[in-house]
């Protein structure tokens, strides 16, 4: 909030946002209970990525290689 509001307005500003916040959590209640309902459909639908052209691995490898046994290991 800007310095220049009185105290009076900072309350005004922050009862108009809450009452704002309140009004979109029951509009979205709302939403939520007539999706339930089959009233409305839910939004729209997230689409499968298609499958990439390139192969896994780059050509001349045919799987990440492996780290190396360690002398430590065999010990």
């Amino acid at each position: 909030m800007p310095e220049s509001y009185g105290k009076r307005q900072r309350s005004t500003a922050k009862a108009k946002k809450i009452a704002a916040r309140e009004e979109r959590r029951l509009e979205r209640k709302q939403r939520d209970a007539d999706r339930a309902a089959g009233l409305i459909e839910a939004g729209t639908p997230i689409a499968e990525n298609e499958p990439d052209d390139l192969p896994e691995f780059p050509p001349g490898l045919d799987a990440p290689e492996e780290e190396p046994a360690t002398s430590e290991e065999s010990a």
